[in-house]
């Protein structure tokens, strides 16, 4: 069901991630998947092409929320209020809009490693950004939370799950999180983009699912660009469970004229009618995970990912005389994310990036086995 182009036919793809290697680099970088699209999507915007329909979105149509809200439910265990869902152009877009919105020339806060453009786009924007390490076991540290809310932090991004390192929240976790923001009367934005990928062994806990003091003090991004390889469409919406909420949400300077029209056609149809896809993508994300855990190179170790389809890797122990990502695309043509991307003092860690098929991964380990 799944189909992976060759190396040199995904080589001609014009996206982020396969722009700019030399000819017979295997690109393992930017969060894109290289299965071939699933055909109801494919098929719906050949069919917006056909008929040169390409002009601007209207508001949110009732398509789209009944889609989207019936897909959180079977898929996510979300009960979304159809009401309370408002296009934006992109999770990322809707982010830094939010965080100028209830904390204008604030803190902002996130835990680190962290998606890149937290550490390069939120600064750009006169916010000031606080940097909240992870625990060594991987959870969020709440010590730190409560020491950044006491010293003015006025919103938390919190990215559910988490980006690089795959975890899944607890419930537990995400209870406390909600409970310490609200007590300091802070927001929260949540970043659930990658929720539909959670592998299995784990739940997806929706933030507006945890508790009163959740719902109150958050809202929530998400998309189908990550779920359903889409990140060319530019549709995402932001969605609320309260009245303070919501007003927040209105005060966002887009209208849904500046979301994608091809974004939401393609949203719409893949909440509603590529749940099969999906589930084969997570079949072989998991087959993907089952195989780095066998045979990545010695001396890299990590913790598997509950969800996504990136690998956090630690290669301190190699014992490289440089950049770890320099070292496997000069020895092996293999292109990985540097680990100072996502958190300015991890050095010696990567992203790998095995949202491929299993033979160009195959192909990506043996040749970082290879390398020495």
């Amino acid at each position: 069901m799944l189909k992976v182009a060759e190396l040199a036919e995904l080589q001609k793809r014009r996206s982020e991630k396969w722009s700019g290697h030399a000819p017979g680099v295997i690109s393992a970088t930017v969060a894109e998947m290289d299965f071939d699209l699933a055909e109801p999507i494919a098929r719906v915007l050949h069919e917006a092409v056909d008929r040169s329909d390409l002009g601007y979105a209207f508001e949110v149509p009732k398509s789209l929320r009944e889609a989207f809200t019936g897909f959180a439910d079977r898929r996510l265990g979300w009960t979304v209020d159809p009401d309370r869902i408002t296009l934006v152009p992109d999770v990322m877009a809707g982010l830094i809009e939010l965080c100028l919105a209830l904390a204008p020339g604030g803190a902002v806060g996130f835990a680190t490693a962290a998606y890149p453009p937290f550490l390069s786009q939120i600064p750009r924007t006169g916010l000031r950004t606080v940097l909240i390490p992870l625990r060594e076991d991987g959870w969020f540290d709440l010590d730190r939370l409560r020491e950044a809310l006491t010293d003015g932090l006025e919103v938390l991004v919190l990215a559910n799950p988490h980006n690089p390192t795959g975890r899944v929240l607890p419930h537990e976790e995400l209870a406390a999180i909600a409970e310490l923001c609200a007590a300091y009367d802070a927001w929260v934005v949540a970043d659930e983009i990658h929720a539909p990928l959670v592998l299995p062994g784990a739940t997806h806990v929706p933030w507006l699912e945890v508790s009163d003091a959740a719902r109150e003090c958050g809202i929530v991004l998400t998309s189908a660009s990550k779920a359903f390889n889409l990140a060319a469409l530019k549709a995402a919406m932001a969605v609320t469970a309260t009245d303070r909420a919501q007003s927040v949400v209105d005060r966002l300077p887009y209208t849904a004229e500046q979301a994608g029209l091809l974004g939401v056609l393609a949203a719409e149809v893949a909440f509603a009618e590529c749940d099969d896809w999906l589930d084969a993508v997570l079949r072989q994300l998991d087959d993907n995970r089952a195989y780095l855990r066998e045979h990545l190179p010695d001396g890299i170790t990590w913790t598997p990912p509950e969800a996504t389809y990136l690998a956090w890797l630690d290669c301190r122990a190699l014992g490289l005389d440089e950049e770890p990502s320099e070292f496997f695309l000069r020895r092996a043509k293999v292109a990985l994310g540097p680990g100072r991307d996502y958190d300015p003092g991890a050095n010696g860690f990567v992203r790998l990036n095995f949202g491929t098929g299993p033979e160009l991964l195959e192909t990506l380990v043996n040749r970082m086995r290879s390398a020495g």
